[in-house]
């Protein structure tokens, strides 16, 4: 891929999608918005890649939206700003509903837009010392409308208002408590510990059953409970027909180890 705010590699099944623009602090703007959704939408296609890390250069994973970017979208109309914003939604959405599990490596601060970023992933991992968690809105006089669905999804909606109307800044035990956060790592160990971990998700797991898991989670919550329930059974009915179904019970009755 040719860009300008991030890099894009794949290495044993798994892609790592790093933010760069560190001198920054990886602040959004319309161009990382658009590469980051173009790179996620390429580690979709890939059948290459079973498991995605995201993660920022430097010493912050994302600052949110860059200052200036905003400076300059704020002398434009309302048509310019709403295609902008549905621009971010969709990279969030696109995250959010990846067919794969997206890991969050957050070694510093995630900030408003930074901070949804996040939350839009499958896993979070923070480090100990220097990871931080804010959505400092309404202190700004703005306030956090895009990332609030997914912050309410991770964190319950409890949870998330008291965090967004405070607007303060979480450390990474804080963030843990409020269920931002899965799981805190020495900052040292950080990428080693993430890296292992995404590396056996990919081995350990059947890449048609973490799809069609992603897909009920995004499915029931635009369904009733009726039709949830129906399309549960009626996706497991079509899983024991599959591949991977046949192969992890025949290894799972033999005794046999299975790596997929």
């Amino acid at each position: 891929m040719n860009t300008t705010s991030l890099t894009y590699s794949v290495d044993q099944r798994v892609a790592t999608i790093m933010m760069n623009r560190p001198d920054r602090r990886n602040a959004l703007d319309d161009i990382m918005i658009k590469e980051l959704t173009e790179a996620f939408a390429a580690a979709q296609r890939s059948l290459d890649v079973r498991v995605v890390i995201f993660s920022g250069a430097g010493s912050s994973f994302c600052a949110g939206m860059d200052l200036e970017y905003l400076q300059r979208y704020s002398q434009l109309g309302n048509e310019e700003n709403l295609e902008d914003a549905r621009n971010f939604l969709r990279l969030l959405y696109s995250i959010y509903t990846l067919k794969k599990p997206v890991v969050a490596m957050v070694q510093g601060p995630g900030l408003g837009g930074g901070c949804g970023l996040a939350a839009a992933c499958d896993f979070v991992f923070a480090g100990k010392q220097h990871a931080k968690f804010g959505a400092p809105e309404v202190r700004l006089g703005f306030l956090p409308a895009i990332i609030l669905f997914f912050l309410v999804r991770r964190m319950g909606e409890g949870a998330a208002k008291e965090f967004v109307l405070c607007g303060d800044i979480l450390d990474a035990a804080r963030a843990e408590r409020k269920g931002l956060v899965s799981e805190i790592i020495a900052d040292a160990v950080l990428a080693t510990t993430v890296n292992e971990f995404a590396r056996k998700l990919a081995r350990t797991t059947s890449p048609s059953s973490v799809t069609l898991t992603k897909d009920l989670f995004n499915r029931f919550h635009e369904m009733n409970v009726k039709d949830a329930l129906d399309y549960a059974a009626t996706l497991n009915a079509l899983t024991r027909t599959t591949p991977d179904f046949k192969k992890g019970i025949s290894s799972f009755v033999n005794k046999e180890k299975l790596e997929w």
